[in-house]
């Protein structure tokens, strides 16, 4: 007999999770059929593993989105397609017939044949995508069945697109302001492997054979290099074992909490997660409480994809809080990591009942400070990158060619 978690759909339409013993999968669905549910998801649990599941389960989601990563600019295209097409009079499914049929990216055309192929037979939008966890993020699902409850739909898939394209335009900022350094460093790495693996070793014959008495840090260049052409493919096994691994670790709660915490502690690019976090929390929940969900499960489902285990345990004691009766605004004051702005902003919210509406304006004025934040930190790594590698060029430069300088001028007196 084994044991079964399963997610359904009753016939009043509300959604039932939870588990059932049953001997085989097959069986498990005829049960829960007999009742007159609607199968969503049902997966054997492996009670052995208890104790891993959570990281086992989020190992699995991290595979997942490796094999069916979709580029973030395609499901922004898809999701303002489908709320045009939907808000026109077309049904979901005729929509998702010719999003499919349009599509050119191999990996989400998969998807969507799957996902049209769930909705024609019977399950709703929300359900299908909550089968790709891979493709699809807990937010979106959760805005997606918050419009269907609400007979929104359309509006939701409207406000999720634009929402969508903040994210791409912050990524996008971000990123572009990393290219130049993580370019640079690559370089100043392959111009050091090549000292040290090849330029060198070659000085060191020339040194033999001039038989001069190299200076101390000569000498220690050259002993560098000869520890480093000795043990290089050890030294680059060990370097992927070691990435591995704390790749890993961070998958733990207690690997992600430490990461989590240094990344915030960086100087400049810590303040840039943090404005980060705030823009995302801020554009999610008025998101959301617009939407028509409720303050609980906004909060639930914030702790879900704000993506920062820092935040994610300030807010689950938030969460508690506010169950407790502590207004949203207190409840975020006492986890003393939100800011007095945002907190402020919140609180008024609270008062005069457009607290998605402030939510939304904190977003945009987070956002803004990221990008303020994003020009700064382009305007001072590229100067201190140049100089950086000057100085390791020039540094090698010196030490390798300075004594042959020093030999010629011992050979001219």
């Amino acid at each position: 007999m084994s044991d079964f978690n399963y997610i359904v759909r009753t016939e009043s339409g509300s959604r039932k999770t939870g588990s059932i013993s049953a001997n085989n999968y097959n069986e498990a669905i005829e049960k829960l059929q007999t009742d007159n549910l609607v199968v969503i998801k049902l997966t054997e649990r492996d009670t052995s593993f208890d104790f891993f599941k959570p990281f086992l389960e989020r190992l699995a989601l991290e595979f997942d989105k490796l094999k069916n990563k979709v580029p973030l600019g395609i499901l922004v295209f898809f999701t303002r397609q489908l709320a045009t097409m939907f808000s026109s009079g077309l049904t979901i499914e005729r929509s998702l017939f010719f999003l499919r049929s349009e599509e050119k990216n191999k990996k989400f055309k998969k998807t969507l044949d799957k996902i049209e192929d769930d909705v024609k037979k019977g399950l709703l939008l929300s359900d299908a995508l909550e089968r790709h966890p891979g493709v699809f993020n807990n937010l979106y699902i959760s805005l997606v069945r918050s419009g269907e409850v609400s007979g929104k739909l359309a509006e939701t898939l409207d406000e999720l697109s634009k929402y969508l394209e903040t994210v791409e335009d912050t990524q996008r900022k971000v990123k572009s302001a990393m290219y130049y350094p993580v370019f640079i460093i690559c370089f100043l790495g392959l111009v050091l492997f090549g000292v040290f693996g090849f330029l060198i070793p070659q000085f060191k014959v020339v040194y033999d054979n001039l038989g001069s008495e190299l200076p101390a840090y000569t000498q220690l260049f050259v002993n560098l290099s000869v520890w480093f052409k000795a043990n290089m493919f050890s030294l680059m096994f060990f370097m992927f074992l070691s990435f591995f691994i704390v790749w890993v670790f961070t998958l733990t709660d207690t690997g992600r909490l430490g990461r989590d915490r240094l990344m915030l502690k960086i100087p400049l690019f810590g303040n840039l997660i943090q404005q980060n976090i705030l823009s995302k929390f801020g554009k999610t929940f008025g998101i959301l409480i617009s939407a028509g969900v409720s303050v609980m499960d906004s909060m639930e489902l914030l702790i879900k994809v704000v993506d920062n285990r820092v935040y994610e345990l300030a807010l689950i004691n938030a969460k508690d809080d506010i169950e407790n009766g502590i207004s949203i605004s207190q409840a975020l004051r006492d986890t003393n990591i939100f800011p007095p702005i945002f907190i402020q902003l919140l609180s008024t919210g609270e008062e005069t009942g457009e607290i998605d509406t402030l939510a939304l304006k904190a977003s945009e004025f987070y956002a803004k400070q990221v990008a303020a934040i994003v020009d700064r930190l382009t305007a001072l790594i590229e100067p201190a990158l140049i100089i950086v590698v000057g100085g390791v060029v020039g540094i090698v430069i010196i030490v390798t060619y300075l004594p042959i300088f020093n030999f010629g001028a011992a050979l001219a007196q």
